[in-house]
């Protein structure tokens, strides 16, 4: 058993938003100043200016804003010709946006297993799994880390298969010096105010280097028009309004500094935990900007009561896989079999882990997971 010593309130929370927000209240002051005194706050000059930015950090040739992170994948998945009756090959444990996303084309997911260590797509899954009802594989970057790509894009590329990115947890992770919604057909990015790179509400984008799938997502995103009033096929309202724009390109030029910090308290996160019954996330240094810090035990309970009672707010991302969720039963047939997928969905947890920690929380943290017992780590 695990000691569990009482103590009485929350020193270190989860998260906490305000502290980024305050940090940056004169520059969003003013952003949001310039905004109002514009008069314009739909794509405008903001939505063309945070488009052109983000393209160029990511890489890439077009970013085409969205109203969220899971429009982003629908009007993804349409633009690379996903219809009813399709299948979308993705991940089960990932909170389940892609499947909505899926869901609402009337299309039908097709769940791979992922790997154990960085608990994203297994390429040999995918390999196993793909059939040719396939018409787009969606490769989810969790928790920050970015998927083995270079191996995915060799099923996908030799089964003529788009692979979209769905980055919403790992905005300027890079691969091989590429950066992630740089690999795939079409990247798709939130920016959730949870995100490494936030607003202050809802905003999502889509980043590709083929003109024609911005084209379309361009035209997707409001009502489907070729030109105003005039719609070349039906489309949906999804657009990133002015004041968010502003602010996300405000904090843009602070997102390589605030991963920085990330990866600087997931590695002392790490170091506490060498030799204990946990597994910790793989060092992979650049591919990893630790959107989330995710330990992997079979005493989850006992770990996580421990921490709390040291202070310490966790959460589980996420405790459901996609397959087994109640909704999924409306649709029928027998869920697959995704031994790793469930493994992790009862051995998951989250630590706090985000650039505005202060020190002296990160030292309470690792005090505590110092403290845990010292035992051979889960396979």
């Amino acid at each position: 058993m695990i000691a569990v010593a009482q103590t009485s309130s929350i020193l270190v929370p989860l998260n906490d938003l305000l502290r980024q927000t305050l940090a940056l209240e004169p520059e969003l002051s003013a952003c949001l100043r310039r905004v109002l005194q514009s008069g314009w706050y739909i794509l405008g000059k903001e939505c063309q200016a945070f488009e052109q930015e983000f393209a160029a950090y990511c890489g890439v040739a077009h970013c085409v804003s969205v109203a969220n992170g899971t429009d982003a994948l629908e009007l993804g998945l349409r633009a690379l010709g996903v219809a009813p009756g399709d299948a979308v090959a993705t991940a089960a444990n990932a909170g389940g946006y892609a499947t909505t996303a899926i869901r609402q084309l009337g299309a039908t997911p097709l769940y791979i297993d992922v790997a154990p260590a960085t608990m994203t797509l297994s390429p040999s899954d995918l390999a196993a799994r793909l059939n040719p009802s396939v018409r787009a594989v969606i490769a989810t970057h969790l928790y920050g880390h970015m998927a083995d790509l270079p191996a995915l894009l060799a099923v996908t590329d030799g089964a003529r298969v788009p692979l979209l990115e769905d980055c919403a947890q790992a905005h300027g992770a890079s691969l091989s010096a590429r950066k992630a919604g740089s690999w795939g057909a079409l990247g798709c990015f939130s920016f959730y105010p949870t995100k490494n790179l936030g607003a202050l509400g809802d905003g999502g984008a889509i980043t590709t280097n083929d003109a024609a799938l911005a084209a379309r997502v361009t035209s997707l995103r409001q009502y489907g028009w070729s030109a105003k009033y005039h719609s070349a096929e039906y489309g949906r309202n999804s657009r990133l309004d002015e004041l968010q724009a502003a602010i996300l390109r405000v904090k843009l030029p602070h997102l390589d500094r605030w991963n920085a910090r990330r990866r600087h308290i997931a590695a002392a996160y790490s170091l506490a935990l060498a030799g204990a019954a946990i597994a910790s996330p793989p060092d992979s240094a650049e591919s990893y900007v630790a959107h989330l810090y995710v330990i992997r035990t079979a005493r989850r309970d006992e770990v996580r009561a421990a921490l709390r009672a040291r202070g310490i707010a966790t959460d589980i991302h996420y405790p459901v896989p996609d397959h087994l969720q109640l909704a999924a039963q409306a649709f029928g047939g027998e869920p697959p079999t995704l031994p790793v997928t469930e493994q992790l969905a009862r051995e998951v947890l989250t630590l706090p882990c985000y650039a505005e920690l202060r020190d002296d929380e990160i030292a309470t943290v690792v005090d505590a997971l110092a403290a845990l017992p010292r035992e051979v780590p889960n396979a």
